[in-house]
């Protein structure tokens, strides 16, 4: 099994790779979060990988973090989603929002990633609620700031923001925030824009 390459970048198209590893070329995908940081053409890059054997295609997926490969290898164990479909998730979401949707049962959330409808969202969250604790990526970590944060979420865009001002206006506001307070902040950024 490859679970890592280290070598020299060669081509860069979303959502595939080229980088050479001592003269062999390894073609792989990558989820948007890792393509955005990944070096110039040209420079050296580490990914971590995930090799997959199937009866028509041996495919290779890398990924910039061994969280974001966690996460994936548990994506793949949900009934009905494939590496694609898995790929598409962490290419729409990332590793926390993934996280914060499960821990918050929020579909609306999933079903924003392309290819997500709403039987396979509820499918994730079903089955991935008790799975993130056990690989280190525990739910309850940040549980609490998270579901305030959320609540603000909810407040703005029950006031009338749409999700983007909302979004950036949450993304704001300190760690330890209560919900009340993190309302009055968000609110008093978003009257100065």
């Amino acid at each position: 099994m490859i679970g890592r390459l280290n070598g020299v970048l060669l081509e860069k198209t979303p959502p595939l790779v080229l980088i050479d590893v001592n003269g062999v070329g390894y073609e792989c995908e990558v989820p948007m979060s890792t393509f955005y940081n990944l070096p110039t053409v040209g420079e050296k890059v580490v990914l971590l990988t995930q090799f997959i054997v199937r009866e028509d295609a041996q495919l290779l997926y890398g990924f910039g973090s061994d969280r974001e490969r966690l996460t994936f290898r548990q994506l793949l164990k949900v009934n009905g989603v494939g590496a694609k479909s898995a790929l598409s998730i962490l290419s729409g979401l990332s590793v926390d929002d993934l996280v914060q949707a499960v821990a918050l049962q929020d579909t609306a959330l999933l079903t924003r990633v392309p290819g997500v409808g709403k039987k396979t969202a509820e499918r994730l969250l079903l089955e991935l609620k008790d799975k993130f604790s056990i690989d280190g990526m525990s739910i309850a970590q940040g549980g609490q700031t998270k579901s305030a944060c959320s609540d603000v979420l909810n407040a703005l865009l029950a006031l009338g923001y749409n999700e983007r001002e909302a979004s950036a206006a949450v993304k704001q506001l300190p760690a330890d925030v209560s919900v009340s307070d993190g309302i009055k902040q968000a609110l008093k950024s978003l009257s100065r824009t």
